[in-house]
């Protein structure tokens, strides 16, 4: 049977049993906002043609309206980020929901463009916001043997999000017909659920250490943690963080790596999974429900493999071949003229695969080789980066596939997968095992 020990604090310790449900509880919420992320993006997909005929905009201001939450990102993953690391995790843990909540019923009320472009920033702030919070808590809360599946794990979060919201579009728009303003608020609904799932949630042990607020963090640990990990927060000098330790000669490797790693990962998917329908049609393939939903399906069936295997093969086996084998079957689909539909369709479908491969490790890296002092920072900076990428990604491709075609689009893809591989070549680390003070501190320079 298992005992209760007290904490330095009188709250009673919980149970190996408690603390296992206190950790799919934090899976859950977290994921949640990653679900959020990839709904807000895949909703728009289905009933972009609507939107536009609806509000009679431009190929450009459609592509605007798609590209807003990336902007939003862009802002509030260094902006959140630097709160994290100054404010703590918890408040911020429970605000960016409630501003997410809030910002998606509005566009119930969204009659112009510009006004829905204006409220899908704030959407996108708030998720930039979780980006910055929610991976370095669960960095922070993982045991070391889990670490890498838990953190890997929320990657299914962003591609299941997105298959399920595509689906749901899909279905209310072209059977029930519903009004677009009625498809995008739904993501209302899970928001408001996910936020009354985080009230009580604890701050962040680690977070506390780094402050010099060590009875606190002790407690917390003793409640939640193993003991294991109550020894490796005591590990950890207690120093001041700024953003500009960043860009220091010990962490720049560690931005530079985790940042543009993030970018050419998610830039050519973002960019061929958002307009699923109009690129398989540019190869002679009816794209509709199958084509966005098989890109996103077999993204998740990558990330799954991606979970399963990283605390057993390691971090660079599945950071760095993948994007070589990304960028190759991207340029196949650049140069092979003539090439039968199906072929195209399973290329198409062996990138999204092992783009999730890689992409898994987006999430897991920044938490582990970023101290705590910058963790938030660093993961929103890293985070803003990416978007950048998705945002040109998501701007960029209808107009390239227009005025350029598709080889010289898709060529333009492979180019950004080789960057990515090449810098991972060069920089990925190997963190399997490893505490987070040891992960952070041996790619350090």
């Amino acid at each position: 049977m298992s005992t209760i020990k007290n904490t330095p604090t009188g709250q009673s310790a919980l149970t190996p049993s408690q603390r296992r449900r206190f950790r799919i509880r934090l899976i859950v919420v977290l994921l949640g906002g990653m679900v959020l992320d990839g709904y807000i993006l895949g909703i728009v997909g289905p009933v972009s043609d609507t939107l536009s005929d609806d509000l009679q905009i431009s190929a450009l201001t459609e592509g605007l309206v798609v590209a807003a939450a990336l902007v939003g990102i862009f802002v509030g993953g260094p902006l959140g980020g630097w709160l994290a690391d100054r404010v703590g995790r918890k408040p911020l843990f429970t605000f960016d929901i409630a501003l997410f909540t809030v910002a998606s019923f509005l566009q119930l009320f969204a009659e112009s463009a510009v006004l829905l472009i204006a409220i899908r920033l704030l959407m996108g702030l708030a998720i930039g916001i979780e980006y910055a919070v929610g991976w370095p808590l669960m960095s922070e809360f993982a045991p070391a043997k889990l670490r890498g599946r838990l953190l890997g794990a929320m990657s299914i979060g962003f591609y299941g999000g997105f298959m399920i919201a595509f689906t749901i579009g899909y279905f209310l728009s072209e059977y029930v017909r519903l009004d677009w303003h009625l498809i995008l608020g739904t993501s209302t609904v899970l928001s408001v659920a996910l936020l009354i799932a985080r009230i009580g949630m604890p701050e962040s042990p680690r977070w506390l250490w780094s402050k010099g607020r060590q009875d606190e963090a002790r407690a917390i640990a003793h409640r939640y943690l193993d003991d294991d990990a109550l020894f490796d927060i005591e590990q950890e000098h207690v120093k001041k963080g700024n953003f500009r330790e960043l860009f220091s000669r010990r962490y720049w490797r560690a931005t530079l790596f985790t940042s543009m790693f993030w970018f050419c990962a998610v830039t050519p998917y973002f960019a061929i999974a958002t307009f699923a329908d109009s690129v398989l049609a540019q190869y002679g393939l009816s794209g509709g429900l199958a084509g966005g939903v098989g890109l996103s399906a077999v993204a998740v069936a990558g990330v799954v493999a991606s979970v399963v295997l990283i605390d057993k093969v390691g971090r660079r086996v599945l950071t760095v071949p993948p994007q070589w084998i990304g960028a190759a079957v991207l340029a196949v689909i650049a140069l092979w003229a003539g090439a039968p539909p199906i072929a195209i369709l399973t290329l198409f479908l062996v990138f999204s695969f092992v783009n999730a491969l890689y992409t898994t490790l987006t999430g897991v890296y920044p938490g582990e080789v970023l101290p705590t002092e910058i963790r938030g920072a660093g993961t929103g900076f890293a985070a803003a980066i990416s978007r950048i990428g998705a945002a040109i990604g998501t701007f960029l491709l209808p107009v390239s596939m227009e005025t350029l075609g598709a080889s010289v689009t898709m060529l333009s893809a492979a180019g950004v997968a080789v960057l990515g591989a090449a810098l991972s070549q060069w920089l990925a680390p190997e963190t399997r095992g490893k505490s987070l003070t040891e992960a952070a501190e041996s790619f350090a320079h």
